[in-house]
């Protein structure tokens, strides 16, 4: 039996023509594996057949949404996880599942390397080859437009050269991947920070300048997870699958970001995440509600970390892993209603309510009869500021 290797395969230009790049470059029969996480718009069995029709040996395609809701996008609402303060890791958290897939399929088939389609300049291939190195340390990782030099210019040539089934052409050149989470665009003319993002660009979202009545949900968490929508039971895909189209449908979620990406560029993208975008807004809120001020400023320099190290490809670090369990123990009360208005392309929180809230109404009311004890604030400030007092003593001491 010939020598494979299985390629993380989209259906999009890059790996499209890997597959017979591969097979030119190294001489192994190339198995196509593809991961469904929800990619809006795509047939997954055209994009198997189109595998094959590439020159694959065989075509897998998993479909993984339950898993990529459950056990990536929940761990990444729990976490309000924005890189940059502005990007819900789109395409950062399906890599370490699609590359566990990637890595148990190798070894299934017995074979002793797996492929992705990214190039040299890009996270993805820090992703996907990090997340292999720590599942599955004795397989090795191949990059065809990285290692083989197959540049866009050349994959749309070969491609058409050699007549592949694919959309990518030289008047439309961007580079699009997607998921449930959201939908991310590069290249072509938007690699001018200064070229405005045209509305051509996006698929997920509806222009937020068109004049809509705006639309309004209840939100309802147990422990840091959306179980319902107005009422109604939903499993964290379907909430996510309705807060896109609902936000969407708002123009919710569409971000234009210089990125700092890992390999040191800087990168001009393109998201859309409507349904990330309108959770986080309203996952975090109510954890205002319901974490105690410490374990909230604190967790706000958690988010950051485990944002950065999710974006850097270390989904499966040590560091990462201990960071979910705290923010897991956080979850504990994160439980409570939250009413959204999504319009004009901004998802504003309008109503909280938690019956583990720490919000006391007793306490916070100015009006006659509350009791917060007012007569404590003094002695309060007094203790509080006195390190400042004697070190501002000492200071003009030494001024003299």
């Amino acid at each position: 039996m010939a020598e494979r290797v299985v390629l993380a395969y989209s259906g999009g230009l890059d790996t499209s023509v890997g597959i017979g790049w591969l097979k030119d470059a190294t001489g192994k029969e190339v198995v196509a594996l593809a991961v469904d996480v929800g990619q809006e718009g795509e047939d997954m069995d055209v994009i198997r057949q189109r595998a094959l029709d590439c020159g694959a040996v065989e075509s897998i395609v998993i479909d993984a949404k339950d898993e990529f809701a459950n056990d990536y996008i929940i761990p990444t609402l729990k976490a309000n996880a924005l890189y940059q303060k502005r990007y819900p890791l789109v395409s950062a958290i399906s890599r370490p599942l699609i590359a566990k897939y990637l890595a148990s399929t190798a070894i299934a088939l017995g074979a002793d390397s797996v492929a992705h389609g990214c190039t040299g300049k890009g996270n993805d291939q820090v992703r996907f080859e990090s997340a292999v190195a720590a599942l599955a340390p004795e397989l090795t990782s191949l990059a065809p437009v990285r290692d083989f030099e197959l540049t866009r210019d050349k994959a749309i040539e070969y491609a058409a050269t050699h007549n592949l089934p694919i959309a990518q052409s030289k008047k439309s050149p961007y580079s699009i991947d997607q998921n449930v989470w959201g939908r991310a665009v590069e290249t072509g003319f938007l690699e001018d920070p200064w070229n405005a993002p045209i509305e051509d660009l996006y698929t997920y979202t509806q222009d937020p300048s068109v004049t809509r009545a705006p639309t309004e949900v209840v939100i309802s968490f147990e422990q840091g997870v959306p179980v319902a929508i107005d009422g109604k039971k939903v499993t964290p895909l379907q909430v996510i699958q309705l807060m896109n189209r609902l936000a969407g449908d708002q123009g919710v979620g569409r971000i234009d970001i210089v990125e700092d990406r890992l390999v040191g560029i800087k990168s001009r993208e393109i998201y859309e995440a409507p349904a990330g975008m309108a959770l986080i807004a309203a996952h975090e809120e109510l954890e205002n509600m319901t974490l105690e001020r410490d374990v909230a400023r604190y967790k706000r320099g958690v988010e950051s970390k485990w944002a950065e190290l999710v974006y850097d490809g270390l989904w499966f670090s040590g560091l990462k892993k201990s960071l979910d369990v705290f923010i897991e123990d956080t979850q504990k009360y994160v439980t409570g209603d939250i009413r959204l208005k999504m319009h004009a392309g901004s998802a504003v929180v309008t109503g909280r309510s938690s019956t583990t809230s720490l919000y006391d109404f007793n306490l916070a009311t100015y009006d006659t009869g509350d009791s917060f004890d007012q007569t404590m604030a003094k002695g309060f400030i007094e203790l509080w500021s006195l390190p400042s007092k004697v070190a501002a003593r000492r200071d003009a001491a030494a001024a003299k």
